[in-house]
C-alpha cells in the first residue's frame, strides 16, 4: 500500500468512529446573539423511522357560516343586494330597502307588487315614470342600489349585469354602474325594446366594462322615457370570479392559503334558525339563481338572495380542494321542534339532498345538479345531523331516525352528531361527535390536554368550533391567537381521537360584525387575516403529515410544543411547532434522536414567529400586517439546536431531512477535495 492511499485509509477510519460515537443524537446550534448560553428548556423529537403516528388527512379544515355577511355580500361576488326585492316581505307595497330612487317624487314612483314571472318570489318593482326627455333630469330618473355598503369597482374590470323586464310601452333604459352619489360614471350601456318586445317578462343582459375606479360605487337603472316599467331579478357580478364558479377572488385566495382539508356548511344556527320558518332549506337555493326565493335569516337578523347555495357549496368545496361537510336541520330550531312521529318529511328532505350532491345525472335531484351544468356526482362522505341541539326534546329520536335511513341508503356515509362524546360515551350511534368551545386564552391555552384522557374506543372527534371570545379575544388579538395555537397543537397530539377541527367564524364584513371575533376581516374592496388566521396557517402542512414522539423537559409551564413530519417537493421535513405563552423569552435546545448520521441529517430550512409588541395587538385596514408570521432562514453553527422562543409568541422552525455528506481529503498535494455520499 503507497503512503497516499494509506492516508485515505485512516482519514475514512477516524470519520467513520467519529460519526458512529454520536449515532444517538444530531442537532444543530442556531446562532443569536441575544440569547442565553443556558437553556431552559428541552424539547426532545424522536425521527427515527416508523416511530410516528399518521395524522389524520382530515385534520385541519374550515367551518363556513352565513353570518356577518360572509356569503352576502362577501365570498359570493353579486354586487346587488336584495336582487328580486323580496326582502322586504310579501305584504305590498313592501320596503325595497336597500333601493332608492334616482330623482324626486314629482318625476317617479316606484311600489312593489306581486306580478312576477316567478312562481317561488313574486315580488317585482313597478317603476312609473312620470317626466319625458323634456321634464326629466339629464341624467334620467329611476333607481340605485348601492350593494353591500358599497361596489368595489375597478377601472378595466367587466361586470355581467342581468335582468327581467317588462313595460306598457317602449323602454329606453341605461344600466349604469356609477360613483356612491351618482355623479361620476364608471360604466354604461343602453337596453332598448319595442312594446311588443317587452310586454312580458324579458331577460336583458348586458357586459359592463369599468372605465374608473370606485370602491364605494353603485348600481342604477335610469330613463328618460315616460311610462311603467317592470324590473324583476337584478344581478351583477364581476367577470373574474374563482374559476368562472361566482367566488369573490381575494376571500376564496385567503381560505386556499390555510390548505383545509374539509370544509363544514352552510351553519351553524344559520342551519337552525331563531324559528323553523326561517331556517336553511337547501331545495330552495337550488336551480336557476333567478328562481330561488331568497330568505330572511332570523338569528343573524339578515336577508339572503341564497345565491350561494346547496350546488355553489359543493362546488366551493370542490375549488379549494376540501373535502365537504353538508350540515342539514333536523326539525330542531332555537324555539321550536318537529316531534319525532312527524319528523319523516325532514328525513326526506336530507335524503334528497344527498342524491342532488351524490346520485347520478338520471336521479330526481342528480338531474336537477345536471341541469345546473354539473353532469357528474359530487363527492359526499361527510353529514352532521343538526347543530348545537343535543338535549333538546326530540333531538334524541329525531337524530336516529336520520341515522337510521342515511345509513340504509347511503351506509358509507359518515354521520355526526352534535352531542359531545369526549367525557362520557354518547347514547346513540355515531361516527364522529361533535366539540364547540368558546373561551378565554387562558383556559383555552390549558386545554391543550383536553383530549388526552378521551376514550380511543368509539366515534372520534370533530372539533368543528373552536376560538377565544371575551375580553381577551379583542376583534382579533394577539393573545387569542396564542391560546388557539395551543389548543391546535393538543388537537395534533390527540388526532388518534380528533379527526378534524375548524375555527369560527371564518369571516366578516366589518360593515355587519354580528359575532366577534372572526378569521378573516373585509369590505367591499380590502380585505387582512386576524392573528388567529394566521396561526391556522402554521397547521397547513399537518394534515396527513407524521406526529413525531416529542417531549417537553424543563420548566415549561407556558409552554407548548410538538413536532411533525412530511415531504413536500421530493424532499423530508421536520416542523416543531412551539408556543410561548409567557411574558419572558424562553432558551429552547433541540434534540433530534434516531437518525444514524452515517445516512442521515437534519439542517435548517427556515423559522417562522408571530409576535407582537403588545398581547393585545390586533390587524386592521390600517395595518393589515401588524401581526403576522415573519420568517427567515435558520442559520446554522456548531452541533446544537438552541433556539429562542419570544414572549408571548408562536414560532415554528423546519429542518430539512437530507443524506449525510462528508468530505474527505484526496491528496495533501492537491487543493481539490472529494464530497462522499454515505
Amino acid at each position: 500500500m503507497d503512503m497516499e492511499s494509506w492516508k485515505l485509509l485512516r482519514s475514512i477510519c477516524i470519520l467513520s468512529f467519529l460519526l458512529g460515537s454520536c449515532f444517538v443524537c444530531q442537532s444543530i446550534r442556531v446562532v443569536d446573539a441575544q440569547e442565553d448560553p443556558k437553556p431552559a428548556v428541552t424539547l426532545q423529537v424522536d425521527a427515527s423511522n416508523g416511530a410516528g403516528r399518521a395524522i389524520p388527512e382530515t385534520l385541519f379544515g374550515i367551518f363556513f357560516e352565513e353570518i356577518n355577511h360572509a356569503g352576502a355580500g362577501g365570498l359570493w361576488a353579486e354586487l346587488v343586494s336584495n336582487r328580486g326585492f323580496e326582502a322586504g316581505g310579501q305584504n305590498i307595497p313592501s320596503n325595497i330597502w336597500p333601493w332608492s330612487i334616482v330623482g324626486d317624487h314629482s318625476s317617479i314612483y316606484v311600489a312593489t307588487d306581486r306580478s312576477s314571472c316567478f312562481e317561488r318570489n313574486k315580488i317585482a318593482l313597478r317603476m312609473d315614470v312620470l317626466c319625458d326627455s323634456q321634464g326629466c333630469p339629464s341624467g334620467g330618473v329611476g333607481v340605485y342600489n348601492p350593494g353591500y355598503w358599497g361596489m368595489n369597482i375597478q377601472e378595466g374590470k367587466k361586470y355581467k349585469v342581468a335582468l327581467y323586464v317588462r313595460s306598457t310601452g317602449d323602454i329606453d333604459l341605461s344600466v349604469s354602474l356609477t360613483s356612491s352619489s351618482g355623479s361620476r360614471t364608471l360604466a354604461s350601456e343602453k337596453i332598448t325594446a319595442s312594446a311588443s318586445d317587452v310586454s312580458k317578462w324579458t331577460k336583458k343582459e348586458v357586459l359592463l366594462e369599468a372605465k374608473g375606479t370606485d370602491p364605494s360605487a353603485r348600481f342604477q337603472l335610469t330613463t328618460t322615457k315616460k311610462g311603467s316599467i317592470w324590473i324583476d331579478q337584478v344581478s351583477a357580478m364581476p367577470v373574474d370570479t374563482y374559476k368562472g364558479h361566482g367566488f369573490r377572488n381575494d376571500l376564496l385566495q385567503m381560505m386556499v392559503g390555510i390548505k383545509p382539508r374539509f370544509i363544514r356548511f352552510p351553519g351553524g344556527c344559520f342551519v337552525e334558525g331563531a324559528w323553523l320558518s326561517n331556517a336553511f332549506r337547501w331545495k330552495e337555493t337550488v336551480g336557476p339563481w333567478e328562481e330561488r326565493p331568497g330568505h330572511f335569516g332570523d338569528v343573524w337578523k339578515y336577508w339572503t338572495d341564497d345565491g350561494l347555495g346547496h350546488f355553489e357549496f359543493f362546488q366551493l368545496a370542490e375549488d379549494i380542494g376540501a373535502a365537504p361537510i353538508w350540515v342539514f336541520n333536523n326539525g330542531i330550531s332555537h324555539n321550536d321542534e318537529v316531534e319525532t312521529g312527524s319528523i319523516m318529511p325532514f328525513v326526506q328532505e336530507a335524503l334528497d339532498g344527498i342524491e342532488f350532491a351524490r346520485g347520478d345525472a338520471n336521479s330526481t335531484w342528480g338531474s336537477v345538479r345536471a341541469k345546473m351544468g354539473r353532469q357528474e356526482p359530487f363527492e359526499l362522505k361527510y353529514v352532521a345531523i343538526g347543530n348545537e341541539d343535543c338535549g333538546k326534546t326530540y333531538y334524541r329520536g329525531n337524530y336516529i331516525v336520520f341515522y337510521d335511513a342515511i345509513k340504509k341508503a347511503y351506509p358509507d356515509i359518515k354521520i355526526i352528531s352534535n352531542c359531545d362524546g369526549s367525557s362520557h360515551p354518547l347514547d346513540h350511534p355515531a361516527d364522529y361527535y361533535d366539540f364547540h368551545i368558546y373561551t378565554s386564552a387562558s383556559n383555552l391555552f390549558s386545554m391543550y390536554h383536553q383530549f388526552d384522557r378521551t376514550s380511543r374506543n368509539g366515534p372520534k372527534a370533530f372539533v368543528s368550533e373552536y376560538a377565544v371570545t371575551g375580553k381577551d379575544a379583542g376583534t382579533g388579538s394577539l393573545l387569542a391567537s396564542l391560546g388557539e395555537a395551543a389548543f391546535l397543537i393538543g388537537l395534533e397530539k390527540n388526532s388518534d381521537v380528533v379527526e378534524m377541527a375548524s375555527y369560527a367564524p371564518l369571516f366578516v364584513n366589518t360593515n355587519d360584525r354580528r359575532w366577534n371575533p372572526d378569521a378573516i376581516v373585509f369590505n367591499s374592496s380590502h380585505l387582512y387575516g386576524t392573528p388567529s388566521y394566521w396561526v391556522q396557517r402554521f397547521f397547513a402542512e399537518s394534515s396527513g403529515a407524521t406526529l413525531l414522539t416529542s417531549t417537553l423537559k424543563g420548566d415549561s409551564s407556558s409552554l407548548v410544543a410538538s413536532a411533525i413530519s412530511w415531504k413536500s417537493n421530493g424532499k423530508d421535513y421536520i416542523r416543531l411547532k412551539a408556543v410561548n405563552f409567557g411574558a419572558t423569552s424562553v432558551n429552547m435546545k433541540v434534540l433530534v434522536t434516531g437518525l444514524d448520521p452515517k445516512v442521515m441529517k437534519v439542517s435548517g430550512s427556515k423559522k417562522t414567529v408571530l409576535t407582537s409588541t403588545n398581547v393585545m395587538d390586533e390587524n386592521s385596514f390600517s395595518q393589515p400586517e401588524k401581526v403576522v408570521p415573519h420568517e427567515s432562514l435558520l442559520e446554522m453553527a456548531g452541533e446544537d439546536l438552541t433556539v429562542v422562543l419570544p414572549p408571548h409568541s408562536f414560532s415554528s422552525f423546519d429542518l430539512l431531512k437530507e443524506s449525510a455528506m462528508i468530505t474527505l481529503p484526496i491528496s495533501h498535494s492537491s487543493s481539490h477535495q472529494k464530497t462522499t455520499n454515505l
